[in-house]
């Protein structure tokens, strides 16, 4: 943690500090943010608050008075509840205005932490509370070239991957054959594990009506044949097996046989186009320093794929945040699910993948966007066509 590094952000966001509140180890963001590692279990509230001038100090309960002890700043311990109240009205003495993981009408899930009663305390102490989500962004999204060069690795070992699961299902799919999605993820699960990648779970193997349901994911006992004549989307993301290794998360989608169905062409046409929108109204920002937030991102794809008729079928945001999690804690591209304001700020990544689900199929190309100082890219291979298996 670094204290003078946090206040900097807290003088330029306007802010009279970050106040940090924790109960059974519920918010993760606070403990990475601090770096914290309580020597014991934490089953009593503390507080830790970091002004924009002056030295931190927290509160503590004083049958786990030791929690913050590896933080600076003088710790004041409670043991009643009238003494939590007090010493929380002193930590916030001569402050009007302060950040928490909170969001107004909980519009970014990842930063909402912070319970409504503690929000509700805090706010009878006479201090207004304000999110802290661009100051997560800020600390807790951004890379470094170690992560960066983690994530272009992770990059080309899973494109790697991805070729061989696509040949895969050909070879069986040939001549009349078949093959199951269950055996397809379990496929590339195995070679994950070859090439030293990690994943939480997935992938999603998805043929013909399964690909309309984004986060559809087969099983032993729940599995579809691929065939020749179906659509197969295969959506996947792993990360290096490396301490502080970041997330590379793709979608592709084929179609086993010949030429593909002009239904299914021009779906994949309409998608490519808005996520190039997407992509485009990213690189153009960023070259031209101009500002540019989460829901512009979200609006270029939707504009564009509602322009084409197909509004009503891209059902999802446009992007996440990527980062050492698959959905990372930075500026999602969304303007459906929430209205994201945050500002897409340099050495961050996310994800770009819009997607049309219909009846029969569906159809996503997801890439992965790094904005850089000056620049934003595309960080591994795009796909221009439908794959032909």
């Amino acid at each position: 943690m670094n204290v003078a590094e946090i206040q900097e952000k807290l003088r330029e966001e306007k802010l009279d500090g970050w106040l940090f509140f924790d109960h059974h180890q519920r918010d993760p963001l606070a403990y990475r943010v601090l770096n914290l590692t309580p020597a014991g279990p934490v089953t009593r509230r503390w507080y830790y608050f970091i002004p924009a001038h002056g030295e931190p100090r927290g509160l503590v309960h004083r049958v786990e008075a030791g929690t913050l002890d590896s933080l600076p700043g003088e710790k004041t311990a409670y043991s009643s509840w009238k003494e939590q109240v007090d010493g929380l009205g002193r930590l916030l003495a001569n402050s009007r205005r302060v950040a928490m993981q909170y969001s107004p009408r909980c519009a970014i899930p990842y930063v909402s932490m912070v319970d409504a009663g503690t929000v509700e305390l805090v706010r009878d102490t006479g201090v207004e509370v304000a999110s802290s989500a661009e100051l997560i962004q800020h600390f807790e999204a951004r890379w470094d070239a170690q992560a960066l060069e983690s994530h272009l690795e992770a990059g080309r070992r899973v494109d790697r991957v991805r070729r061989e699961a696509f040949a895969m299902i050909g070879e069986h799919t040939r001549n009349g054959g078949s093959v199951q999605e269950f055996a397809v993820q379990q496929f590339v699960r195995e070679r994950f594990k070859q090439e030293q990648l990690f994943t939480d779970h997935g992938p999603i193997v998805g043929v013909n009506a399964n690909a309309s349901n984004p986060h559809y994911e087969p099983s032993e006992t729940l599995s579809q044949p691929i065939r020749k004549g179906d659509l197969v989307l295969l959506d996947m993301w792993a990360k290096l097996e490396q301490p502080g290794a970041v997330y590379y998360d793709i979608t592709w989608t084929g179609y086993c046989g010949g030429a593909a169905p002009d239904e299914m062409r021009k779906v994949f046409e309409v998608v490519r186009g808005g996520r190039d929108q997407a992509i485009e109204r990213v690189k153009s920002a960023v070259s031209a320093g101009r500002e540019i937030r989460g829901f512009e991102v979200d609006d270029a794809a939707r504009e564009y794929i509602q322009s084409q008729g197909y509004g009503q079928y891209f059902i999802h945001r446009t992007g996440h945040s990527i980062g050492q999690e698959t959905h990372g804690t930075g500026a999602n591209m969304d303007n459906l699910e929430t209205h994201d304001e945050r500002k897409i700020v340099p050495w961050t990544c996310f994800s770009i993948e819009p997607g049309v689900y219909l009846k029969d199929f569906g159809i996503r190309s997801e890439v992965n966007v790094f904005v850089g100082d000056r620049e934003a890219r595309v960080t591994g291979e795009v796909q221009t066509q439908l794959v032909i298996i």
